[in-house]
């Protein structure tokens, strides 16, 4: 199951998929098909956590740190496990800064992740 967020700030919209994997895997080609479904998107960053120690993350030209981490921190937040959030960017015209980036990847995640529960 995918379960599904948004969050929007100054013309930009963040949709935000979270979903269970079982390998990196199967990580890797979920993130291909969210590439291939959203190829219109200015970027798509993700985060998933596989155990206490394997992770990745991706900003996917964002400014370094400003997505992937935000992320996954919000996945470690929720003590969440086997798990592959995604979040599509369609921007809007207004750059975000990076505090702004950070926080709205944030939001996101929380938006889909708080669906699981």
């Amino acid at each position: 199951m995918v379960y599904e967020g948004l969050y929007k700030d100054r013309g930009s919209k963040f949709l935000s998929f979270a979903e269970s994997i079982s390998s990196e895997d199967e990580a890797k080609e979920r993130i291909v098909w969210y590439k291939k479904k959203y190829h219109d998107a200015r970027h798509v960053c993700y985060a998933y956590r596989l155990g206490p120690n394997l992770f990745r993350t991706k900003d996917d030209g964002e400014p370094h740190g400003t997505a992937g981490i935000p992320i996954l921190r919000t996945i470690d937040a929720a003590k969440l496990d086997n798990i592959l959030v995604v979040v599509v960017r369609y921007f809007g015209g207004t750059l975000l800064g990076t505090g702004g980036l950070m926080v709205a990847y944030r939001e996101a995640t929380k938006s889909a992740i708080s669906k699981i529960t």
